[in-house]
């Protein structure tokens, strides 16, 4: 006798699908038991504004998170970097799967490059985080860019720059890689001129607290590290008392000689979404072995960084 499936909820998005799919196949896997994709819509998929306009925190988690408690779903996976800093009372992400590439990346016109953009290149992204640390690099080398706010899934970002309406558009590498069009990418930014949002490229998976069997199987999709540099990506967020649309971008990284990882370093960024003012400091520690040692690395860098005056850069403050 087949057992009965799992149920895992999903935004509809294509991308959203896309790393549902992957999950449900690893949970397959590691259950023994069949999942099927619940889809559900969220307030962030139907609203036409701009996400700094709507809020931002927990616009595209709400309704799944709903969904887990009603028992309408037995998990979801959400983008980590959707996902509000504060624990949602009842659930628990229960496997944080290794990081795909975390770097935002090009998709321009002609093939080229950020810095072959022309004169007064217009491009696109949804995330005043890209537009300060873009703006702040032009500034720095000379360029003239302007940054236009836009929104939609990856096929409407990409269609600006086809139909010529913007020179390029910014997205993450891991969301064009799940979709299957990396090879459509231009240009591969450095972290060092781009630092991604707390937590791009790793996805969460979410279920009730009370279901103990369920997240005992999930953690066999736990990757300890992805899990330790995302929870001080994500402390150092919170303790910015920044939402996930703030301009605020943070990585986490191993440093290693040779063979032995050595240290974790952390690096973060606030800025003006016009790119005349940028907070960029890092910290380097231990590598976090627990839960609270992750927390205290991103704590203590936004603790410098506050001291550099990171609050009065943030249009939005976490509520």
């Amino acid at each position: 006798m087949t057992e009965k499936a799992l149920r895992l909820g999903t935004r509809r998005s294509k991308l959203a699908m896309a790393q549902s799919g992957q999950v449900a196949d690893a949970v397959s896997q590691v259950t023994g038991r069949p999942v099927e994709l619940v889809e559900i819509t969220t307030y962030g998929d139907v609203s036409r504004e701009h996400l700094a306009q709507i809020g931002g925190t927990g616009v595209f988690v709400a309704a799944l998170r709903e969904a887990l408690l009603r028992g309408e779903v037995d998990f979801a996976v959400h983008s980590l970097k959707d996902l509000p800093t504060a624990q949602h009372e009842g659930l628990v992400v229960a496997a944080i799967p290794e990081r795909e590439d975390p770097r935002d990346v090009v998709v321009a016109r002609d093939a080229r490059k950020l810095t072959d953009l022309p004169r007064g290149a217009r491009i696109g992204t949804g995330a005043p985080r890209r537009m300060a640390q873009l703006n702040a690099y032009a500034r720095t080398h000379g360029m003239e860019i302007e940054t236009v706010p836009i929104r939609g899934n990856v096929d409407t970002r990409i269609g600006y720059v086809r139909s010529g309406e913007l020179d390029a558009v910014v997205l993450a590498a891991a969301g064009l890689n799940r979709v299957g069009r990396i090879d459509e990418v231009t240009d591969f930014l450095s972290v060092d001129t781009v630092l991604p949002a707390p937590g791009q490229g790793a996805l969460a998976i979410e279920c009730t607290a009370d279901n103990a069997d369920l997240i005992a199987a999930l953690a066999e999709l736990d990757d300890p590290f992805t899990r330790a540099a995302v929870t001080a990506e994500r402390s150092l967020l919170a303790a910015l008392e920044a939402g996930c649309s703030a301009p605020v971008g943070a990585l986490a990284d191993l440093l290693a000689d040779g063979q032995t990882v050595k240290e974790m370093r952390l690096r973060g960024v606030v800025g003006t979404t016009d790119g005349s003012t940028l907070v960029q400091l890092s910290t380097t520690g231990p590598v976090p072995e627990t839960h609270e040692a992750a927390m205290a690395l991103g704590r203590e860098l936004a603790t410098e960084m506050l001291a550099q005056g990171a609050a009065g850069l943030m249009g939005e403050r976490a509520h």
